[in-house]
Parts: C-alpha cells; structure tokens; sequence
C-alpha cells in the first residue's frame, strides 16, 4: 500500500487534425514523465463531428495509437488515452481508453459503460446507433493502490463509481469531452458527487472546444482533481494545452473512509428489494 499517487492530468483543445493533436499529446506526456500515470482525455487525438470520429475510428495497433505507446516507453510513464474510437476485428466500434505501460504495451481497455445519447443544444449525440456499449467495469491495480477507470458520461451513473470504491478503488479517472452547455451545469457537480460519495479522488482529464461555426461540438475544458471530501485540488479552466503533475495523498481517502464509514454501511439487501408503496387517499 503507498500513501501517495502522482497523477499526470492533461487538458487538450484537439481540432480535426489527428497529426497535429498527436504531436500536443506526446508533448504532454513527456512534461509529465515521472508520473505514476499521465491521463489524456477522451477524443483528443481528433474531435470533429460524430461521423467524422467515427470514420476515423482506429484499431488498437494503428500508428498514432503505437506512436503514443512509444512515448510512454521513452518516458518510463504509464499512459492512458482516456476514449477514442475503437475499430474492432469485427467492424463493429467501440469507445474505448486504453492504457499502455511504462514498457509501452497495452496493460488494459476500458470499453465505455454508458453511451451518450442525448440532444444538447441544438445537436442529437446518438452512440448507441453506432458503438457497442461496455460489459464490464475496469479496475488498475498499479502503484501500489487501486483505481477505477470510467469515461465522461459514465459519471451520471453513480452505481457504477460505488461499485469501483466498494472493489477498492481508492481514484476513480474520468477522461472527458463534455459538452459546453451540460459541462456549465453539472461538470463540478457530478465529479464532486461522485468523490463525496465514494471518499475517493476523482481525477478528470477534458478537452476544451469553442465554436468555430462547423458541426464540430463544443467543449467544456476544466480538468478537475477532487479529494475524497468534495475539495477542488486542481482546475484548469479553460486553458488549452496543459499538463501537470499532481500529487494525491491517499491517507486522505483512508481517513475519510475511517470517520465516516459510509462504504461499510451500504445496504445492498435492503436496496434489492421491491419498494413498499404507501397509496394515500385522494383529498
């Protein structure tokens, strides 16, 4: 067990130019090298459309995908990519992060959970209709703690985060590229939600996107760290390339968890069972 985690946290601005956010993406890895982990966001190697990213899905052995493996293995530094569309044997297309070791080979694939369909400000986002849905949680057992991995809309799922934390998990990563609109409503929200409820880190990459006035949606930026009582440890705004290395105490999660057990109290029995319904009569 280690009593501290240095997590690399990442915000990109991607545009349509694979070649070019590739070249920010290494770049920011390598200003992280050290780090226990550096988490880059979901759909920064290319954020145009929701057709245009799925055309331009990759299979996992594609070369910007090898060429990120290489840096991890240049810089000793565990990377992941937290979401990009993934072309299967199959055909069929996946969201997935995907994590490669300091020794640059995949170590997991987290395939996204909770597929985003929605109507946000005038655009419909319809995943469904095109990936295939995750089947299963992921949990890292790495530097000496636990950490769950998840992807953007996933947080509005908390049964999912109180399951990572009642399997161990100590961080919970969020690699995002949030909507503009729903990111200035419930951004901070959901993500301190989360890590009050399940005293864990909650550590959040992002991708920032202004209109540009094409179909390219817009996003929130603010990659956030938030401690296991609901502080913000690290905003980065809308800043539009950054990295840096943050330190997390976990004794932090170990003493929250410690004054009030909450975890411990889960009733799971009782919650499986079908409500009571108390019928009033009409007025």
């Amino acid at each position: 067990m280690t009593d501290s985690l240095r997590i690399g946290l990442t915000q990109m601005a991607p545009t349509r130019d694979r070649d070019a956010n590739l070249a920010i993406a290494c770049d920011l890895v390598r200003a992280c090298a050290g780090a226990d982990l550096v988490l880059l966001p979901e759909n920064c190697l290319h954020l145009g459309s929701n057709a245009e990213m799925r055309e331009m899905a990759m299979e996992i052995d594609a070369p910007p995908l090898l060429r990120l493996a290489e840096v991890a293995r240049e810089s000793a530094t565990p990377v992941m990519l937290g979401g990009f569309k993934r072309r299967l044997g199959d055909g069929g297309i996946r969201n997935s992060a995907v994590l490669w070791g300091a020794d640059g080979a995949v170590a997991a694939i987290y395939d996204k959970i909770h597929l985003f369909d929605a109507r946000v400000a005038g655009q419909s986002f319809e995943a469904s209709s095109v990936e295939q849905a995750g089947e299963r949680p992921l949990l890292l057992d790495m530097a000496g703690t636990r950490i769950g991995v998840t992807i953007c809309y996933d947080v509005r799922f908390p049964d999912l985060y109180r399951r990572l934390a009642l399997a161990g998990a100590e961080t919970i990563l969020v690699p995002s590229a949030f909507t503009q609109v729903t990111g200035a409503a419930h951004w901070h929200t959901l993500l301190r939600a989360r890590a009050i409820e399940n005293e864990c880190f909650v550590v959040a990459s992002a991708t920032i996107r202004r209109g540009d006035g094409s179909d390219a949606f817009e996003t929130y930026g603010h990659a956030l760290v938030v401690d296991p009582w609901g502080e913000v440890l690290a905003d980065f705004g809308t800043a539009p390339n950054e990295a840096r290395i943050i330190t997390l105490d976990l004794n932090r999660v170990r003493s929250a968890r410690d004054r009030l057990p909450v975890l411990s109290h889960v009733r799971a029995d009782a919650y499986a069972a079908d409500p009571a319904i108390a019928a009033l009569p009409a007025s």
